[in-house]
């Protein structure tokens, strides 16, 4: 039996007035489900931490986490040790923007091809967002972010114009309102102008914190303005004992002193350019600047303080985090954003480790599952493959139902997510209630439908929900989560290698990924060489079958190649080998 985890919003202020923002199909979150995590890969070792870091949850040792999978599912894993052990978190979510994302794929020494294999986060911002479906689903991972976060903490919420006013109002509601900081907003100018608006160069940042009356982090000389000479020059002043300051007028009109800081405190307008080479080298279209995530970490953490992000994407705040000697945590649902920001961790802990002695920073990672999305590329792709793969007979596009299988009318969830019971609203609203009246008065003891619900993992009470809402006729339900019953099921064609033993060497031969292989045939793009095809190789001499940790990270520059031929050390035991191509999708082998 699953074990399910609650939590109450009794600890929050009451506040007269309290703000609710309400949308078709709003639902209390109280409960989650608890989901395991597996294992895969550990990258370093675990560092000594501080004794005196309050949420070190008791451990002598720390080393930073990355999780692939829904974000949902992720936080729900995180309760159970990580409640209220958070510092910082900062999420850039979905801003639905209705924009579709795709990422160039650059064949070494060829060109470019193109392949949807955006985040999670970017495949929301196609036309699969309705405005209450988006609520609900910052919602409860709101909830999940408070649950998590330290008494305290803060949170920084990025968004833009198209849905900061919903969820300003939102994190009133989760937060309290009383415990909103500040309103920050990032300006870069830069791109085109348009024609017909004012030119949009602006993102907002909400930042609150868990307890306005705690003694949450502000660290003001971290980010202060150093005076000019002019405004140093104002403080003339010296007091008894030494420090320096002018006489001002308060608000009331009252004679004060004014004493000199260390600068002028930093102002709620940030001018921070989009960092385009960092999009360019780490070929992520969405990297946020380094500069943005220093200003927010340096501002609300501490060195060896818990930052956590479960929209990651490329992997900026776990970089930023590294650096400044943060602890952090990290999630997103897309494999290319786990890939991408491995190998950016990787790179920059070997960095790091040259300039910075290894006790005195975070550098080591470990990377997990939670439940398996690397099937699908995008929804529409989703639909064909589940079609195929299960025999169902299609229907057409824009009906109701995704097509019919053994007497059932098949509905496909959202194929990138745990589907919810706010999907079923969508369903519920069209379902034929008129042909249900007429077969329920004919025979009212049979289901007037039998129902195929296909996901990937779904919420426990789902079918209970759909029944639920439809109280007044019969309705036979079955639900097929992929997740769990996908044995039997050859979603997408795998990749295949030529790996040998020569000697004392280790040999790759040949790879082929075949998916990418026919991407690159429909764009008419060739290649000369297995390894123009490849993003990395890692490679564990003594792999103990469970969790990898490699002894070879072959990460090539943007124009050089893997090399392929590897020297087996002294004592090598179980070779596992992991071959990531330039779509992240990843072979993987065993050699005695």
């Amino acid at each position: 039996m699953s074990e399910q985890l609650n939590f109450t919003f009794e600890d929050r202020p009451a506040i007269k007035g309290f703000p609710e923002l309400r949308w078709t199909g709003k639902r209390p979150y109280t409960a989650t489900q608890y989901y395991p995590a597996q294992l895969r890969e550990t990258y370093g070792r675990p560092s000594p931490l501080n004794n005196n870091n309050n949420n070190n949850n008791n451990n002598d040792e720390w080393i930073n986490k990355l999780y692939w999978g829904d974000n949902l599912q992720v936080m729900s894993h995180l309760l159970k040790n990580f409640r209220g052990r958070v510092d910082l978190i900062y999420i850039d979510p979905p801003f639905d923007s209705k924009a579709d994302y795709k990422k160039k794929i650059a064949v070494k020494g060829i060109g470019t091809a193109q392949s949807d294999i955006s985040s999670f986060e970017e495949k929301q911002y196609g036309d699969i967002w309705t405005n209450d479906e988006y609520l609900q689903f910052m919602y409860e991972r709101l909830i999940l972010m408070r649950e998590l976060l330290s008494d305290t903490g803060s949170i920084y919420l990025h968004c833009d114009w198209h849905k900061s006013h919903y969820l300003r109002i939102l994190m009133d509601e989760v937060f309290g309102g009383n415990n909103f900081i500040n309103e920050i907003v990032w300006f870069y100018p830069s791109g085109s102008d348009p024609s017909k608006c004012f030119n949009r160069k602006h993102d907002v940042i909400f930042w609150y914190v868990k307890n306005r009356n705690s003694d949450y982090v502000f660290n003001f000389d971290a980010v202060v303005i150093p005076y000019t000479e002019k405004q140093a020059q104002r403080f003339k002043e010296v007091d008894e004992n030494g420090l320096r300051f002018y006489w001002n007028k308060n608000p009331r009109g009252e004679t004060v002193r004014t004493y000199m800081k260390s600068g002028v405190g930093e102002y709620d307008v940030w001018n921070i350019g989009i960092d385009a080479s960092l999009i360019k080298n780490i070929n992520y279209p969405t990297a946020k600047p380094p500069k943005l995530l220093e200003r927010i970490i340096l501002a609300s953490s501490n060195p060896g303080d818990l930052v956590f992000d479960c929209f990651m994407g490329s992997g900026t705040t776990q970089a930023v985090a590294m650096k400044l000697g943060r602890r952090f945590l990290g999630a997103d649902i897309n494999l290319g954003a786990i890939q991408t920001t491995t190998k950016r961790l990787i790179n920059l802990a070997s960095e790091l480790k040259q300039e910075i002695h290894d006790t005195e920073i975070f550098t080591g990672f470990e990377v997990y599952n939670v439940n398996n999305y690397d099937f699908f590329r995008n929804p529409v792709e989703a639909r064909s493959l589940i079609l195929k793969a299960l025999e169902i007979q299609e229907f057409p596009r824009g009906n109701l139902w995704d097509g019919e299988l053994d007497g059932r009318m098949v509905k496909i969830m959202p194929s990138d997510r745990i589907a919810t019971k706010a999907d079923l609203m969508e369903l519920i609203a069209n379902l034929p209630y008129s042909k249900y009246e007429k077969l329920s008065a004919s025979n009212p003891n049979q289901p007037v439908e039998k129902i195929l619900l296909v996901c990937m993992g779904h919420e426990p009470d789902l079918k209970a929900r759909l029944q639920q809402e439809v109280p007044n006729y019969k309705l036979d339900i079955e639900i097929r989560d992929i997740l769990r019953d996908r044995a039997d099921i050859q979603l997408k064609r795998d990749s295949e290698a030529e790996i040998v033993k020569e000697g004392r060497m280790l040999v790759i031969r040949e790879f082929y990924p075949l998916n990418l292989m026919q991407k690159l045939s429909l764009q008419k793009e060739y290649f000369e060489d297995w390894r123009q095809l490849v993003d990395s190789i890692m490679i564990d001499w003594n792999y103990d079958g469970a969790v990898m940790q490699p002894a070879v990270t072959d990460i090539p520059g943007k124009n050089e190649l893997v090399s392929g031929v590897y020297e087996i050390p002294e004592g090598a035991g179980t070779i596992k080998i992991k071959i990531t191509d330039l779509l992240s999708e990843s072979f993987e082998e065993e050699l005695s």
